[in-house]
């Protein structure tokens, strides 16, 4: 294998900028397409020097498997740990880091602003509806919302048998016609049902093949009981369980690319602005989306300056709290069309260190009483892995 590939970064809680083109998940199916000869297919990860013979490739996408959280996960996922330490690489995520942002990026092969989904929650432009990206259904039209063709599409129109392997419960969502359209679509509920069906699907016929699965589990443990809880300890084998049996059944002219959406860290209660008990906080905003990590504030005509200063003096070293076009200027987003800039706040917040900035009164009470987070810019966020196994 080539060597890793690493942020530049000196530690879990330092800021990472998304590496679009050069080494984030945006750029997993390019390449994975470019191993399949798909024309036209760029290969930024350097995958066909690595792969040549390969005609069948497997992704498997872990939600919350970020790169810090693999160390931790040794003792559950001795599979896992070990294929980090011989073949990982290291990529980054999109931002804002989170799993529809992420999900649609690993989809489409495209970074957040141009895909547009651009957040967990986000503002539906000339409203002040909020759009959840994990509660989307029909409105608004998933491939008017998300008008990038998808890498699926593109594999598909050159002939090769796509699928994807997800919970029966997300097929059809607006999430996933919005990232995963083009493949069919396998339901699994369970590490050993996307293991069986990810497999089924990889040896169906003799053509090239690509399959796209998804599990949800270590994230889920993680948001409600803390990276490296009994809970998340379960979760991480049930991973290398799922890694093992993929790796066990790959066909010889096939490779399994393991990576994730986004890493994961614990907050401290002490640690958590409750936008909803500070009146500084909510004077001249009208909507505010986003989520705890990462916060999109929709403000009155002409309050922006004072937003920002507010937000700055309140939160102090908790947060960076800059205009949209600030935001846009760091490169988070890669180039966003005007037609999308509508759905970024006037004013984003981003939580620096173990930081989050709750609502517990506007929001779901749940929201504010996880444990695990995610979204922001931090290296434990922000950077994930590719695991390239050859069977």
């Amino acid at each position: 294998m080539t060597g890793a590939q690493s942020p530049d970064v000196t530690g879990p809680l330092d800021p990472v900028v998304p590496r679009y083109g050069a080494g984030s998940l945006a750029d997993v199916l390019p390449s994975a397409l470019a191993v399949l000869g798909v024309p036209g297919s760029p290969d930024p990860l350097g995958l066909t020097a690595d792969l040549d013979g390969i005609r069948r490739v497997a992704v498997l996408l872990v939600d919350g498997l970020g790169w810090y959280q693999i160390p931790t996960a040794r003792p559950y996922a001795p599979t896992l740990f070990g294929f980090y330490s011989l073949l990982g690489r290291r990529l980054t995520a999109g931002f804002p880091s989170t799993t529809p942002v992420s999900l649609v990026s690993l989809g489409t092969g495209a970074a957040p602003g141009a895909h547009g989904v651009l957040g967990f929650r986000v503002r539906l432009p000339e409203t002040d509806r909020l759009l959840s990206h994990i509660e989307w259904g029909r409105e608004p039209e998933p491939r008017h919302w998300q008008p990038v063709p998808t890498q699926l599409e593109r594999a598909r129109a050159a002939g090769v048998a796509v699928t994807v392997v997800s919970r029966p419960e997300y097929d059809g969502s607006g999430l996933t016609v919005a990232a995963n359209r083009g493949g069919d679509y396998r339901g699994a509920a369970g590490a050993d049902a996307v293991a069986t069906e990810m497999l089924a699907a990889l040896t169906a016929g003799d053509g090239p093949t690509l399959v796209s699965g998804y599990h949800p589990d270590l994230d889920r443990q993680g948001h409600l009981h803390g990276v490296d809880s009994p809970p998340w300890r379960i979760a991480a084998a049930e991973v290398d369980r799922l890694l093992a049996r993929l790796v066990d059944g790959l066909p010889g002219d096939a490779a399994l690319l393991v990576t994730a959406d986004h890493g994961q860290l614990n907050v401290p209660e002490d640690r958590r602005v409750d936008l909803d008990a500070d009146p500084r906080l909510l004077a001249g905003v009208r909507v505010v989306a986003g989520e705890p990590r990462v916060r999109y504030l929709h403000v009155a005509p002409g309050a922006v300056p004072d937003v920002v200063d507010t937000w700055s003096a309140v939160l102090g070293d908790a947060a960076r709290v800059l205009t949209r076009d600030a935001a846009v200027a760091t490169g988070w987003f890669g180039p966003v069309p005007e037609s999308h800039l509508q759905r970024i706040g006037d004013v984003v917040a981003v939580c620096r260190d173990t930081w989050a900035i709750v609502a517990t009164r506007s929001e779901h009470p749940m929201e504010s009483r996880l444990v695990g987070y995610h979204g922001s810019d931090t290296a434990t966020e922000m950077t994930i892995p590719l695991l390239v196994v050859r069977g």
